[in-house]
């Protein structure tokens, strides 16, 4: 099985249980799933599947993580890129991976 396969089930046995907690924000297994279907949805309206790559540009946070089970909800891969790095190394990355889309 896969990641989001798991997290699938995990949603079915514990929707109202707290799954992430950042700060002074949490979001439920059924909240956390609802956000993150919602955005492979929408990415995989823009051509996300198998084989395509979706640059990950965000700072540690809830939305990290709903991006994450989103690419891997639609089939396709996420490549981690720190918003950090100097924009010629991001700029690089992103040529690089020919990534189909960047969140």
């Amino acid at each position: 099985q896969t990641i989001h396969q798991l997290f699938e089930e995990q949603v079915e046995c514990t929707p109202d249980q707290v799954a992430l907690v950042f700060g002074h924000q949490s979001l439920t297994y059924q909240e956390l799933n609802e956000r993150a279907n919602s955005l492979a949805r929408v990415l995989q309206a823009q051509g996300v599947g198998p084989d395509k790559l979706v640059g990950l540009m965000v700072q540690r946070s809830v939305e990290m993580i709903v991006g994450l089970l989103a690419v891997l909800k639609a089939g396709g891969a996420y490549v981690p890129i720190d918003p950090e790095f100097p924009s010629s190394r991001i700029q690089y990355m992103l040529e690089d991976s020919e990534a189909a889309v960047l969140l």
